[in-house]
């Protein structure tokens, strides 16, 4: 039975158990934020090293989401997310037994792995049950809003675990999540693909891991090195080089991991860089809360947890009513307002000082949430829903990548800012005195040097604290900066309405065909030979037959030149 015609209630609890998956993703993200001050004092890890551990998991996770997306439209979506949930709980068993900062960080990219296969499966899944577009906005809202719970959740389990057990168990509590989803989903979750998927683009993957990671090395490499110096201006240039020729080879093979002809359609296009600036400040500003929290004013693991609940609760009460916004409104104007309140809730925190308590910050914290529930299910649904079902698996994969492509460079970028104005205050003022590396290196060591240094203490905290809310507001400054950039974007370039008879048909590497009303026999006026016939069977053939395993026959090839192939030469 195609996943579309399922029972009501099966298709809504094959939903839960795709959110449980999303629940082990976020839940993962939001434990390990809380986490990296005890990372950072048991495995000695510097801030570069801290933003590796995050990053290691992104860089491969939306490296391998395109080619991820292509190989569950091919082989099941289905069978790529159990893959995933088993990759994913393996990893994260290695993480939890890590000796070292580079071992740890080698588990998180496999962790990466695992989580590029779940993830867009489970976005993919919901397109083929959800036909209806006003019933799938509100199966993202909850998908989404699982997302927030995970953000809600982590932060208070990873405290509560690093009170009782090791640093290790915050990677461990995955394993039964991840295992408890994979047996569900086996019982609960339909399976589908796409008939006429093309071979995973393993080339095209390759080139987007080297040019993001080569990218964010240099960024999370500046504050060290100099961000003037000859290494990090080279592989800065080399990571862009290497993207450049990431889009040249999509837009000439055959068989591209991701279709460039999706960008010609407005709700794909503009929702995409929503998606990155969106979660630009969003993961840049988790990655600094978490630190001020219990550096700067002294909370534990579990106390800062349970202050990161304003951001986690707006998200979870939002998110599924973005659904409603939308009908109401459209998703221009929700994406649009979803990242005003973002940019808004960060230029409020960047107001930290010194002296400023939690209560300072709630309001911020609020609608940084607020407008994050509000855009990312919205933002989300525009992607889904501008493609054909065939290509789902792809364009959640493109949304998903986005999601932490954005994350990455956040984490990246605030957490370099941060790094570059604390050790630069640090270095003039305590010029020509002997303190530890690690004093001028990270609010951290400063602490700890402050609490053998006697007399002397007081005043290098003081400097110390001075130092890192500065770097912090700096950052969280330019993730409102990012976040205006793309509430910018969203109102000039989305469409007021979504309009799927505006969808796009792709017929080859960057040629899409617009299907236009027709009558079979009748050459529409100033049209090529053999066009109407071309374009009355694609737009015949997407229409009745929504595109996973139940196709009974094959699409029909299209050249470049428009001349319609034999399908006998394209059978699977």
């Amino acid at each position: 039975m195609p996943p579309a015609e399922l029972p009501a209630r099966r298709r809504w609890l094959a939903l839960a158990v795709l959110c449980v998956t999303v629940l082990a993703a976020n839940l993962d993200s939001a434990v390990l934020n809380v986490a990296l001050p005890t990372l950072a004092r048991d495995l000695n890890a510097t801030s570069g090293d801290l933003q590796w551990i995050v990053d290691s998991y992104i860089v491969v996770f939306a490296g391998s989401l395109l080619a991820a997306g292509s190989l569950a439209d091919r082989i099941g979506r289905k069978k790529t997310l159990l893959a995933g949930l088993a990759v994913f709980a393996g990893g994260s068993a290695w993480a939890a037994f890590s000796g070292d900062v580079n071992t740890l960080i080698a588990a998180r990219a496999s962790m990466g792995t695992g989580g590029a296969l779940m993830i867009p499966s489970t976005l993919s899944i919901i397109s083929n049950m959800f036909r209806d577009p006003a019933e799938r906005q509100r199966a993202i809202g909850r998908w989404g809003g699982t997302g927030g719970i995970g953000v809600a959740l982590g932060p208070i389990i990873g405290g509560f675990l690093l009170a009782r057990f090791w640093w290790g168990s915050v990677f461990l509590i995955n394993v039964p999540i991840a295992l408890a989803g994979l047996l569900a989903a086996c019982w609960l979750v339909p399976d589908s693909k796409n008939p006429a998927a093309r071979a995973p683009d393993l080339v095209g993957a390759g080139l987007s891991m080297a040019g993001i990671g080569v990218i964010l090395w240099s960024i999370i490499e500046a504050p060290s090195r100099g961000w003037s110096s000859p290494a990090v201006i080279g592989a800065g240039a080399v990571g862009l080089a290497v993207l450049a020729l990431f889009a040249v080879w999509e837009r000439v093979t055959s068989h591209p991991m991701l279709n460039l002809s999706f960008f010609r359609q407005r709700p794909f296009s503009a929702a995409i860089p929503a998606v990155v600036t969106l979660t630009f400040g969003l993961f840049g500003a988790l990655f600094v809360l978490t630190q001020f929290l219990q550096l700067s004013l002294g909370f534990t693991a579990l106390q800062a947890g349970i202050r990161l609940l304003p951001v986690a609760a707006a998200v979870i009460v939002v998110a599924p009513a973005s659904a409603v916004a939308v009908r109401a409104v459209g998703p221009k104007f929700t994406i649009a307002a979803g990242l005003a309140l973002v940019a808004a809730g960060l230029w409020l925190v960047s107001g930290a000082a010194v002296g400023t308590a939690f209560a300072g910050l709630a309001a911020g914290m609020v609608l940084l949430g607020a407008g994050a529930g509000l855009a990312l299910p919205t933002a989300t649904g525009s992607v889904i829903g501008s493609v054909p079902p065939t290509d789902s698996g792809v364009a959640s994969a493109a949304d998903t990548t986005a999601i932490h492509l954005g994350g990455a460079l956040g984490v990246a970028v605030v957490g370099s800012l941060l790094a570059t104005r604390y050790q630069d205050r640090m270095t003039s003022a305590l010029s020509g005195q002997l303190f530890p590396a690690a004093v001028k290196n990270s609010l951290g060591g400063a602490l700890a040097a402050a609490r053998a240094g006697g007399a002397t203490g007081p005043p290098l905290v003081h400097l110390a604290k001075t130092a890192f809310i500065s770097g912090m507001d700096l950052g969280l400054l330019t993730g409102a900066a990012v976040a205006v950039g793309g509430c910018l974007v969203a109102l000039v370039f989305l469409p007021a309405r979504s309009d799927h008879k505006d969808q796009s048909i792709g017929t080859g590497p960057g040629f899409p065909l617009r299907p236009r009303p027709s009558i079979p026999g009748r050459r529409q006026a100033g049209s090529p030979p053999g066009q109407h016939q071309r374009t009355h069977l694609e737009a015949e053939h997407h229409e009745e037959h929504r595109g996973d395993q139940y196709v009974p026959y094959p699409r029909y090839p299209v050249d470049r030149q428009g001349a319609l192939g034999d399908p006998a030469q394209h059978r699977e």
